[in-house]
This record gives structure tokens, C-alpha cells and sequence, in this order.
């Protein structure tokens, strides 16, 4: 019997940018960030558990950096060594909820970065939903929140916090928080790929912007250094949700709540677009 060819199909590449059919292009957003939810899952588990099973200590690596932040600072205030002014809540609580925030916030932007970085052989050779990698960073993110919780809870009952009706509202100001972390990693991801100097550079950067966000001081009022903390997208996002959460859910600036959280969702979606279109180039650049 004569021998049988069976033909691969044929996959033809054209130049003509995704852009040109928006419409399309949004539709195939959509259908992959939702096919791409039981991968995104695999990922996190496989993620985590190799995290934690590595770990000595496991889930403590969690609760350690508050913990030895605020350690530290309340030794530094209290001898007078760091005069950080009033603060709503007992400063180590303060210290501990914020220091939490602002590693999520840290996650939020290094996590797709990292994921890309981690996936680059199986990005060279299985065609997948990209957005899996993010959606399991994200997962992952949510996963070292609820742990540091328990830490939070704890502070809350140690130093007996009030609780307020405001507190189920500090989640929504959470996800802005997120979602202006994984907007600003998204758009450092097609870059960071390629060139690791990006992710040593942002250990710097995110290093220098704690300075200017009211994580282990107040907020200022005066002063040049108070209208750079102000200007700073991070402050108003943080500083609700630590409000909502702790303060009695007296925002102090909920214009600026606002214009930060168009900035993170409106940005959110930008990135993904940069995202979506820009990872077959970098894919290809790796892969050669």
C-alpha cells in the first residue's frame, strides 16, 4: 500500500499589526483570560507548593518581614531615634498592616515579570493563553495576603482595634492597589524579558518609592516632601485601605482615591493590550 503524508497545517505569520482589528483583538482577549483559568490554577498550585516545600520554615517566610520591620521601627520611635509623629492606631499595627499593603503592592509589580521569566521554555514551545502567567501571580499574591491576615487579626485583637462596617469595603481599595501594581509589572514584563537588568533595577526603585509612600510614617501635610508623597499614585490607594480597614473609615482624601483608581483600572487595561501585543515578538526574540 502506498505510504500515507500527513501535512502538518500550515500556520502563515503576516506583518499586519493586531491593532488593526480592535474589535477582534479585544474578543480574543477576553475569550483567552477566561480559557485560561484552569492553567492559570496548575500554575499557582505548582507554584506555591514548590514555594513552600523548599522552605524550611514554610509559611512563616510570610510573617517575617512586617515583623522584623516593625520590630525594628518601634525600637527606632520609642528611643527617639526616628520621630515619626501621631499615628491613628498603636505605630507597631500600623507599621505591620501597612508594611503588608506595600508587599502586595511589590508583588502586584514584580509578579508577571517573574512568571514570564519563569516560563521562558515552556513560552518557546507550547502555544498557551499568556495571561495564565498573571492570573497565577495574582492567585498567588491573594494566597500571601490571606496569610499575613492572620497576622493582621491578631494585631487587631492584641492592640483591640475597633471595627467598623468600612472594614468590607477596604477589599475594593485592596484590588485598586493590585491592579495598579499589575498594570505597571505588565508593562515592564515585554522589557524584563528580555533583559534582566530590568528586574535588578526594579529592586531599587520599589526600595526608593517605600520612601515616598506613608507606610512607616503618617502622611505629611507641609512641605515639598509631603506634595511628592501626594503625587504618588500608591499613597491615596494604601492610605484608604488601610482607613477603610483601621482608621474608622475616615478617608482622607477620596478625590485622590479616585483619580488613582481610574489611573490603576484604565492603565490595567492598557497593559494588557501592550501585554497581548507584544509577547509573540518577545517570545520570538527569545526563542532566537
Amino acid at each position: 500500500m502506498p505510504r500515507q503524508e500527513h501535512h502538518r497545517p500550515e500556520i502563515i505569520h503576516t506583518p499586519e499589526s493586531l491593532l488593526r482589528h480592535p474589535l477582534q483583538l479585544f474578543r480574543d482577549m477576553g475569550r483567552d483570560l477566561f480559557a485560561s483559568r484552569e492553567l492559570a490554577w496548575r500554575l499557582m498550585v505548582r507554584d506555591l507548593s514548590t514555594q513552600y516545600r523548599q522552605s524550611l520554615l514554610g509559611i512563616f517566610w510570610a510573617f517575617v518581614p512586617p515583623i522584623v520591620t516593625a520590630t525594628g521601627l518601634t525600637f527606632a520611635s520609642n528611643a527617639n531615634i526616628l520621630n515619626v509623629g501621631e499615628t491613628t492606631i498603636p505605630y507597631p499595627a500600623y507599621v505591620m498592616f501597612s508594611m503588608a499593603l506595600w508587599q502586595t503592592f511589590t508583588e502586584a509589580v514584580t509578579g508577571p515579570i517573574q512568571a514570564v521569566a519563569t516560563a521562558k521554555p515552556m513560552l518557546a514551545k507550547i502555544n498557551f493563553p499568556r495571561e495564565a502567567l498573571v492570573l497565577s501571580r495574582i492567585g498567588q499574591l491573594f494566597f500571601n495576603f490571606a496569610i499575613k491576615l492572620i497576622l493582621i487579626a491578631g494585631l487587631f485583637l492584641w492592640f483591640q482595634i475597633p471595627i467598623t462596617w468600612t472594614i468590607l469595603l477596604a477589599p475594593v481599595a485592596l484590588l485598586h492597589l493590585i491592579a495598579l501594581g499589575t498594570c505597571i509589572g505588565l508593562l515592564l514584563t515585554p522589557i524584563g524579558a528580555l533583559y534582566e537588568d530590568v528586574s535588578r533595577a526594579l529592586t531599587f526603585v520599589m526600595g526608593a518609592w517605600l520612601f515616598f509612600t506613608p507606610v512607616i510614617y503618617p502622611p505629611p501635610q507641609e512641605g515639598v516632601f509631603a506634595l511628592l508623597v501626594r503625587l504618588n499614585p500608591v499613597t491615596p490607594l494604601l492610605v484608604t485601605t488601610r482607613e477603610l480597614a483601621a482608621q474608622g473609615g475616615q478617608i482622607s482624601d477620596p478625590q485622590g482615591f479616585w483619580i488613582a483608581s481610574a489611573i490603576a483600572i484604565g492603565g490595567l487595561l492598557v497593559s494588557w493590550l501592550v501585554y497581548r501585543v507584544t509577547m509573540p515578538f518577545v517570545i520570538e526574540r527569545m526563542s532566537s
